[in-house]
């Protein structure tokens, strides 16, 4: 699905993009939180890129334009602008920290490096209420991250709100739909941030909040019909939460059109083969195709230790497997891969995407184009959240949608030095105890991924009388909201004890577990 799409929608559906509001990227780090808490408020929303001109913003026919923050200073050569046409377009505009600058600075303000710089929570002073601040109280905490600040606005702004170190913390023109805020209400270390957003987006943009993963659902079902006709498609499904929701969207769309590829390489989580075809030979009985291909990947892995090689060659297989299947099904025009819009924004095929750093080597989807399908991407326009939630709605088993991420090479990653079917099979029962033992604690859904590591160190051991000198497996836990950052996740020491006397006790090979208690940054969720 394009972010170009009409939106005009189907007859009695609404249109995705019926009520939708622009966010313009300045290369903040919380544009696409700021698109998140506007979808929170049911209304549509896209980033696109900052120097988006005043014409495509019409054609996007957008209730509102937020300008996100940004690292640059607005008086510095080169530093990310605005079309000043946008202004007078006539549609309601939030600039936040960078935004709030650049919109008092494009109408007649100054923006100077402040004389007392705010990073963190910050205790402010709401002047005058109006439709922005709403419902606020008088005094509010919120979060601040700024060196520069708005020294002098127009005669046209008056100012909304201040700090005791930042005389103008928000403002609206008098004429213009034009507000802005120097902290940053999309974060939750501004409490009542949420409300503001609320606030600019029904009170000022008149937005009625009407978008719903229903209507996306029926939209994009109908529209994959039209695209898809009566062409075949394959799906591949790997167990995880996005590549079954597509499935699960495409199954609603053209029933046994849809053929799926399950390609077991030997590096799946415990019973995962079987979850997988329970569910799409079942529930959904589409015709899927299971390749039984662990030796063929144990054989290219054998003898491989480097992370990024292991990478490579299982990358190199999986699509050499996928080809060989997808070869045998006739009349495949059509490939559905479960791409998302931070996959979409990363790797800046967005019409109109933002203007972070492109990551060259980044492949939506995966699969190479000289497969020779047309690509079908259902999920395109969503992010994690709003998958899991549309699963859900599909009446796919919260266990498959709430289950935690999964890396592209499996256990591979997980199993450091050289991968063996041997250190395999331990690694995936000492994950599978390990996950067994925080659901049990009801501790799974409030942690964002949990996963055992088996090390490539020995350590002696005491089992019964018996002298030993055996695997050690780490634990990793981790809580985060966009998994840029995480932190390690506090699990009871009771939890951690289980976890532990049961993987040392059932798993043959075993004789020590560690904790994992490092943060990202400086360590990477995964260990490879």
């Amino acid at each position: 699905m394009s972010t170009t799409s009409s939106a005009a929608g189907l007859p009695g559906v609404p249109g995705i993009a019926a009520e939708r509001v622009l966010v313009l990227d300045f290369g903040s780090q919380y544009a696409q939180l700021i698109a998140r808490r506007v979808r929170e408020n049911h209304v549509y929303c896209e980033i696109v890129r900052h120097n988006i001109t005043a014409e495509q913003v019409r054609k996007h026919n957008p209730k509102g334009l937020i300008f996100s923050g940004g690292p640059n200073s607005v008086y510095e050569p080169g530093a990310p602008k605005c079309d000043p046409e946008l202004f007078k377009l006539g549609i309601p505009v939030l600039g936040i920290c960078y935004g709030m600058q650049l919109a008092c600075d494009t109408l007649g303000g100054k923006v100077d490096s402040a004389p007392a710089r705010e990073y963190g929570r910050a205790r402010v002073q709401i002047t005058e209420h109006g439709d922005l601040f709403a419902g606020v109280p008088a005094s509010l905490d919120v979060w601040m991250s700024h060196g520069d600040q708005v020294s002098r606005v127009s005669d046209d702004f008056i100012p909304l709100a201040k700090t005791s170190t930042c005389p103008i913390a928000a403002v609206r023109h008098r004429s213009l739909p034009v507000y802005a805020m120097q902290f940053h209400p999309e974060v939750t270390h501004t409490p009542m941030g949420s409300h503001i957003l609320h606030n600019f987006l029904m009170n000022v943009c008149g937005c009625s909040g009407a978008w719903k993963l229903g209507d996306f659902a029926r939209e994009t079902i109908q529209k994959m019909r039209d695209q898809i006709g009566n062409g075949r498609v394959i799906c591949g499904l790997s167990g995880g939460v996005d590549s079954a929701v597509t499935a699960a969207l495409l199954y609603q769309a053209i029933g046994s059109q849809l053929s799926c590829i399950l390609v077991d390489n030997g590096l799946l989580r415990k019973d995962e083969q079987a979850a997988v075809i329970a569910e799409f030979s079942g529930h959904f009985k589409t015709d899927l195709h299971v390749v039984e291909a662990e030796a063929e990947f144990l054989q290219t892995l054998a003898g491989i230790t480097e992370p990024q090689e292991k990478r490579r060659r299982i990358g190199h297989s999986f699509i050499d497997c996928f080809k060989r299947e997808a070869s045998k099904i006739k009349d495949v025009e059509f490939l559905a891969q479960g791409t998302l819009y931070p996959d979409v924004i990363e790797s800046g095929a967005a019409v109109d995407g933002p203007a972070a750093t492109i990551k060259l080597h980044h492949n939506v989807g995966g699969l190479p184009a000289e497969l020779g399908f047309k690509l079908v991407e259902p999920l395109r326009d969503l992010f994690k959240d709003e998958v899991r939630r549309l699963g859900l709605e599909l009446g796919l088993p919260e266990d498959l949608v709430w289950r935690h991420p999964f890396p592209g090479p499996g256990l591979a990653v997980r199993c450091l030095g050289e991968v063996t079917r041997p250190k395999l099979d331990v690694l995936r029962e000492a994950d599978a105890i390990m996950i067994e033992e925080i659901k049990a604690a009801g501790l799974y859904r409030t942690t964002s991924q949990a996963f055992a590591v088996l090390l490539p160190v020995q350590s002696v051991g005491v089992m019964g009388d018996a002298r030993t000198y055996e695997n050690t497996v780490a634990l990793r836990c981790v809580n985060t909201d966009d998994f840029m950052t995480a932190d390690w996740t506090h699990l009871p020491y009771e939890v951690l004890a289980r976890i532990s006397t049961r993987i040392i006790n059932e798993v043959k090979g075993v004789n020590r577990v560690c904790y994992d208690i490092s943060s990202k940054p400086p360590a990477t969720i995964e260990w490879e």
